[in-house]
């Protein structure tokens, strides 16, 4: 809420109003924190957000690690954060956190300075074509002009409340809001009087925003959903799986349409229901139980309820696509397909608990368990006695059981924050159901390593309580001045290192002369100097018992710290190997 001792219309200049106004009504709209890399032609909008009683910001130099930053936190939160730069390059640094936010649903405002049209195309300073830089990745852009006397000032309140609301509304994702400034930049008084149409005085002795935007939520039609009702019904060999879901109502929802149907449940990593205890009718080790081929090939799926976003195991991936069951549905809010072997027969466009609603109340009875669900939970089951074997007997400190200890030891405070490549899979495969059941979040919308710690404390920013990262190396090496970032939050950062890229020698191109060192880049570091330079505590643990008092006391100094894992790929491959043939072995004996 704005601090009205001090009025929003008090503005030294036209451009000061402006951005003035601009920042009330984003903070009107829930829109209070602000991601800020310094610069020059972005002097309006920092000193706005700066000045806002209302408005928290947070300083990174780095504008790339700053749109991830502001990335996590619209992930952690649902509601958009804003990012202020300069113009030119700083504003291209921007693209990879908006490629992210516009392909996973996340919510995100890019505030970007610019010059105003009489420097276009001139050649002057630090001058590029900002308009539509971001492409197709914006779920809407908008060229604000230079501020004057002859736009009425309630052009900038209409236009951030429509910003908002195409942020928020389902598809969500980000939005770019390009500011063209003449100078002075700083907020000089003007001789000319700020002049204040009656309607925006009339807004700012209020705190609504001047438009209102309901958030509209997506119910699914009455015909599709009985469509979809009756190819369910009466399927005994069906399949729940949940992607990444956003909210526990949603989680909630799916658990309850699996446990009516009587399926099995194969929960993502971030769909919220994969950690945290046993539940009725999941598959947690599903990923690890379809290393059994005996186990595919009797256990093929007739339907498939597939819901949320994407998952991460390509190994269920290949098994659906090759199973090509009857019926395969995606449920998600927004019209975007996740269908890439092109064989999902029913798209339902829905709030995740409204289909829930919906679909329960045209469905049989519930089913209860029957044999079908028992055999993919017994497997499970199965997977997850080799994995509790392999961390119970386990004297070296490999990468599964770095995943298995530190879901085990999370305190429930924790959210979790899975870097891509490895570590989102080993936590996915190898995670523990005994430890806590506390939010987790991962960059999996285009899967890419950049941006990670930014993320993760984006996400410790917007919960305003601490956060884990498991992270490799090489995404470490990626974003380490992201490390910055963590001086006013608390991020306990675990990197296993294994001195390059371990994900490649599960790949063909391990068998080839290039393999070394285009693929591995080993560097050869550790990141002790690296925690140093930032100021944080550090941890280099031996053994697995080493490994769980350092995680548990970095976790609870209340502080950020950087807790490094170092491994062997080689070796570490064939730990990987071992574990699947042991869980195959162990799922051959079921039957």
């Amino acid at each position: 809420m704005a601090d009205h001792s001090f009025s929003v219309l008090n503005a030294p200049n036209q451009t000061y109003l402006w951005t003035q106004l601009l920042v009330e009504e984003l903070v009107r709209n829930g829109v209070t924190t602000f991601f800020v890399a310094p610069g020059s032609r972005s002097t309006p909008l920092t000193v706005a957000a700066a000045r806002h009683s209302g408005a928290q910001t947070v300083l990174h130099v780095d504008e790339r690690g700053n749109a991830f930053a502001a990335l996590g936190y619209g992930r952690a939160t649902q509601t958009p954060a804003a990012w202020i730069t300069t113009s030119g390059t700083a504003v291209a640094n921007g693209l990879p956190a908006v490629v992210e936010a516009s392909v996973d649903g996340v919510p995100l405002l890019l505030l970007t300075a610019d010059r105003p049209p009489e420097l276009r195309d001139t050649g002057a300073n630090q001058t590029i074509d900002q308009v539509n830089i971001f492409g197709d990745y914006v779920r809407w852009q908008v060229d604000v002009p230079p501020p004057t006397d002859e736009i009425d000032p309630a052009y900038v309140l209409t236009t951030t409340n429509q910003v908002v609301h195409r942020a928020r509304r389902a598809p969500a994702g980000p939005v770019h809001v390009n500011c063209m400034f003449r100078k002075p930049l700083e907020p000089v008084e003007s001789e000319v009087s700020v002049a204040v149409p009656e309607t925006v005085k009339r807004w700012a002795t209020g705190t609504e925003p001047y438009t209102q935007y309901p958030t509209p939520v997506s119910t699914p039609a009455g015909a599709d959903i009985e469509a979809l009702a009756e190819d369910l019904s009466g399927t005994e060999r069906g399949l729940v799986v949940a992607g990444r879901l956003d909210t526990a109502a949603a989680a909630d929802a799916v658990q309850r349409v699996a446990v009516h149907l009587g399926w099995p449940l194969v929960p993502d990593l971030t769909s919220q229901l994969r950690l945290g205890g046993e539940q009725a009718g999941h598959v947690p080790y599903g990923d690890l139980v379809l290393t059994s081929e005996l186990f595919r090939e009797a256990h093929a799926p007739e339907a498939v309820l597939q819901v949320g976003g994407q998952f991460a195991s390509k190994r269920l991936r290949l098994f659906l696509r090759d199973t090509a069951p009857g019926t395969w549905a995606v449920v998600r809010p927004d019209p975007f397909r996740i269908d890439p072997d092109h064989r999902v027969t029913h798209h339902v466009e829905a709030d995740v608990p409204a289909f829930a609603d919906a679909l329960i109340a045209r469905l049989d009875d519930g089913a209860g368990a029957t044999d079908w669900r028992n055999a993919w939970t017994t497997a499970s089951d199965r997977a997850e006695a080799v994995v509790r074997t392999h961390a119970d007997e386990t004297d070296a400190l490999t990468e599964p059981l770095v995943a298995t200890i530190l879901t085990d030891e999370r305190p429930s405070s924790h959210a979790l924050v899975a870097a891509s490549s490895m570590p989102v899979r080993d936590l996915n495969r190898h995670g523990s159901i005994e430890g806590t059941a506390g939010p987790v979040y991962a960059n999996r919308g285009a899967s890419g390593i950049d941006g990670t710690v930014a993320t993760a404390a984006g996400v410790a920013t917007g919960r305003d309580g601490p956060v884990t990262l498991l992270i490799g190396d090489l995404a470490l090496w990626h974003d380490l001045n992201g490390l910055a970032l963590l001086q006013d939050c608390q991020v306990v950062v675990v990197v296993v290192n294994n001195d390059g890229g371990g994900i490649f020698h599960f790949l063909p191109i391990r068998e080839y002369d290039d393999f070394d060192p285009y693929f591995t880049t080993p560097h050869g570091r550790d990141f002790e100097d690296a925690a140093a330079t930032f100021d944080l505590p550090y941890h280099r643990p031996e053994t697995p018992a080493d490994f769980r008092a350092a995680y548990e006391e970095a976790c609870r100094s209340g502080t950020s710290a950087l807790v490094e894992v170092q491994t062997d790929r080689e070796a570490n491959r064939r730990v990987y190997e071992d574990l699947e043939r042991a869980v195959a072995a162990a799922v051959h004996k079921q039957g």
